[in-house]
């Protein structure tokens, strides 16, 4: 279970790829809408809910947004609305899968963006189930590193129940079922542990390797062009850049 990863230098190409920090507060308070929305308004008794609202409170959102969105999924006054949440699939530059998961209130429009991007950014849009089934939805919670120390994390992750942990500079990377994601975060919570925050990845199981410069700027751009839509919450691939490559990209 233990081990070292990349994950912090390389999970902009293999996880879910970071918002730029203007779109943030649009893509969490669509976040904390749907999960109030599938499961009510109350974070004790609905732990996507109160994942959602952590992740909110670490990027500062004010809590008078935590409160509308939380109205807009239980459906209270004025500030009712509804999202579908959808998974496009498709390919870009060099043969790499890539995984696009949205919230809209429009599917029609959305489809009509997502493929215009993947079209305009040498991709394609494919039918469902023809990239998903080369990945697996886990749960992942990071851990700072100067919190807890690595033997002890370790102990108390597997006695949760999770699948991995791995380490990187920064923090702890703890790998779960999709099922136990939940579970897990709670069973932490209750040891005690800090954690910077916990999301539901589309992780590979074998990646695309890209040496060329050329095709891995292509790959990032389709990417960030996705990235960008203010109807997409996350984005992921299996793209596989090699050190040597990734120095060389804009960070």
């Amino acid at each position: 279970m233990a081990g070292h990863s990349k994950w912090s230098k390389v999970k902009r190409f293999k996880g879910a790829i970071d918002a730029k920090r203007g779109q943030i507060f649009s893509k969490l308070s669509k976040e904390i809408t749907i999960a109030a929305k599938s499961g009510g308004g109350d974070p004790n008794a609905n732990p996507r809910l109160r994942s959602a609202i952590q992740a909110a409170r670490g990027q500062s959102m004010p809590n008078d947004n935590i409160e509308r969105a939380i109205k807009r999924g239980t459906g209270e006054g004025s500030e009712a609305t509804h999202f579908d949440e959808i998974v496009y699939e498709g390919y870009g530059p060099g043969g790499v899968a890539v995984i696009v998961e949205a919230a809209t209130d429009n599917k029609n429009r959305t489809a009509a963006e997502i493929r215009s991007i993947f079209t305009k950014n040498s991709g394609n849009l494919a039918t469902s189930g023809s990239v998903s089934y080369m990945f697996h939805k886990k749960g992942q919670i990071a851990v700072p590193r100067t919190s807890i120390g690595e033997d002890r994390i370790f102990e108390l992750a597997l006695d949760a129940g999770a699948e991995e942990l791995t380490t990187d500079e920064d923090e702890y990377v703890i790998t779960t079922s999709h099922d136990q994601l939940y579970a897990v975060a709670e069973a932490l919570k209750q040891a005690g542990v800090t954690t910077d925050g916990q999301k539901f990845t589309f992780i590979p199981d074998t990646t695309v390797p890209v040496a060329d410069e050329t095709v891995a700027r292509q790959i990032l751009r389709l990417c960030d062009a996705l990235e960008d839509d203010d109807d997409v919450q996350n984005v992921y691939s299996n793209l596989d850049i090699p050190d040597e490559l990734l120095a060389k990209l804009p960070a």
